[in-house]
């Protein structure tokens, strides 16, 4: 796996500790509309310290092969992240699998950008990692997320139930999957 791809308009790279500011202002974009889906965040996540921290885990994972997150820049304006797309629970051999995470600013729905990076990423799981099936767990509220799901492909494969907390509640989610033909 390389560290750096283009598609027709976007750039997907994993990053080092020293574009921390970019991430950070990423998150801070779009702090509400995050939060809604995600886990509560630790007290110092807003800060550079703790987005250098989370971008030398995610790189030192990248070289491991565990993790990859890829922050997604449009060609026309490489200093800007407008989303990311993570592969993780990697398990190659037996199980051939690993779950795909994706996040986009408002700013840049509905404009194809998460169809082109996150169908992209789903291409290089079964291409460069040689995975068998791609999942991704969708809240059920998550309306466009499902929609995404389903114009690229992924089928609807069940409910988990209580599966994790968000906001103090335990919440269900579906579960989507996509066997590579």
């Amino acid at each position: 796996m390389f560290f750096i791809y283009e598609t027709p308009r976007l750039i997907l790279k994993v990053l080092r500790s020293d574009s921390a500011p970019l991430v950070l202002d990423f998150y801070n974009r779009d702090k509400e509309l995050f939060e809604q889906y995600e886990i509560d965040r630790v007290p110092n996540f807003y800060t550079i310290r703790h987005q250098q921290k989370l971008l030398r885990y995610e790189y030192n994972m990248a070289v491991k092969s565990q993790l990859f997150r890829f922050y997604v820049f449009r060609k026309e304006n490489p200093g800007q992240i407008i989303g990311t797309v993570c592969m993780h629970n990697i398990a190659p051999n037996f199980y051939g699998s690993c779950e795909i995470g994706y996040k986009f600013s408002s700013e840049f729905h509905h404009q194809g950008y998460a169809t082109e990076a996150v169908g992209f990423c789903t291409q290089l799981a079964f291409n460069e990692l040689h995975m068998h099936k791609v999942t991704a767990v969708v809240h059920p509220g998550n309306v466009p997320s499902m929609k995404l799901m389903n114009r690229l492909g992924f089928e609807q494969e069940g409910l988990l139930r209580d599966y994790l907390i968000l906001h103090g509640r335990w919440c269900n989610h579906y579960i989507y999957g996509l066997i590579n033909k």
